[in-house]
């Protein structure tokens, strides 16, 4: 397969890198962008393209590949690609879901703790010498609250799972009542942020969820509640977030994505009552590998006019 042509359009991780050019003839659109003329003399032998969380594919890059047939995407996040003009195309879109599930979950609870319990905040307070001066304020538990989970797929109920460890009641709005869950079911997002303590956002962005997470739901939620959005940025509309954690109508957020990553609103970075990361809840040196592994095991199926291990389309 050394002579089939692939392109990754970002910087991943350096083993998928070099997984990828053992095996095919790489070609990395961070060098070699779409309107290089490099590229468009080898257009014609590509016929994979490997995307990431922050890259994707979109009717540019496809219309740029002629011989496209599959999009791979290293995440389990398949917003950024242009799903209508790959089936438009006839092109195969796999992803990586399950092996990241306990990573982002683990995350999930992690930030949720981080943000009630405060951790940051008294991780500055012990290096910055304050704890000489006086003790550190209160902060609120997790174990035994309710919590509401936006999206009970595969990332949802491995929350719910670990949330019902720490005694907690599990709450739970989708697109459909799911039966053989134990979980209480609110038709709307907004019944669900008001009966929860703690709402996780773990639902796929469309674009009947994007902004999902706005004012009212954000004041649904309360002034004792909390955010927690491993989803995608775009679930929440950042001003109302911003506007409401500025004015106390919500107690804290937990986030690790953002609307426009990599930039994350000014006023967030001020905030003592967010816990920040850069989008990582799935970035474990195993994880990774594994996503790695089963991109490249998508793309040798394909080649070898296999079933796709994870097909989207």
């Amino acid at each position: 397969m050394e002579k089939i042509g692939v392109a990754m359009t970002d910087p991943m991780v350096s083993y998928l890198e070099k997984q990828l050019e053992k095996r095919f003839n790489l070609f990395k659109l961070w060098i070699h962008p779409l309107n290089s003329d490099y590229l468009q003399q080898n257009a014609q032998s590509i016929r994979a393209v490997v995307v990431s969380s922050s890259s994707g594919a979109d009717a540019n890059l496809i219309d740029a590949l002629p011989a496209l047939e599959v999009v791979a995407s290293f995440s389990v996040g398949i917003d950024k690609i242009d799903l209508a003009k790959c089936v438009e195309k006839g092109i195969r879109v796999t992803n990586t879901p399950d092996v990241l599930t306990d990573d982002v979950a683990d995350a999930a609870i992690g930030l949720a703790i981080a943000v009630s319990r405060r951790i940051c905040e008294c991780d500055r307070f012990v290096r910055s010498g304050s704890w000489t001066k006086g003790d550190f304020g209160l902060g609120t538990k997790f174990s035994r609250k309710s919590v509401g989970i936006l999206g009970l797929g595969r990332i949802g109920s491995a929350i719910a799972k670990r949330a019902e460890a720490f005694g907690c009641s599990i709450s739970y709005c989708s697109r459909n009542d799911k039966h053989h869950s134990v979980y209480k079911y609110f038709p709307t997002v907004l019944d669900l942020a008001a009966n929860s303590q703690f709402l996780f956002v773990a639902c796929n962005l469309t674009q009947q969820t994007k902004h999902i997470i706005n004012r009212q739901v954000i004041d649904a939620l309360g002034p004792h509640g909390f955010l927690i959005n491993i989803g995608r940025g775009a679930h929440v509309d950042e001003s109302e977030l911003v506007s409401a954690l500025l004015d106390g109508r919500l107690a804290g957020a937990g986030l690790d994505v953002y609307e426009n990553e990599p930039h994350v609103p000014k006023q967030l970075l001020q905030l003592r009552s967010v816990v920040l990361l850069p989008h990582v809840a799935s970035d474990t040196n195993e994880t990774s590998t594994a996503m790695a592994d089963l991109v490249i095991r998508n793309l040798e199926a394909h080649f070898r006019n296999e079933p796709l291990l994870t097909p989207v389309t």
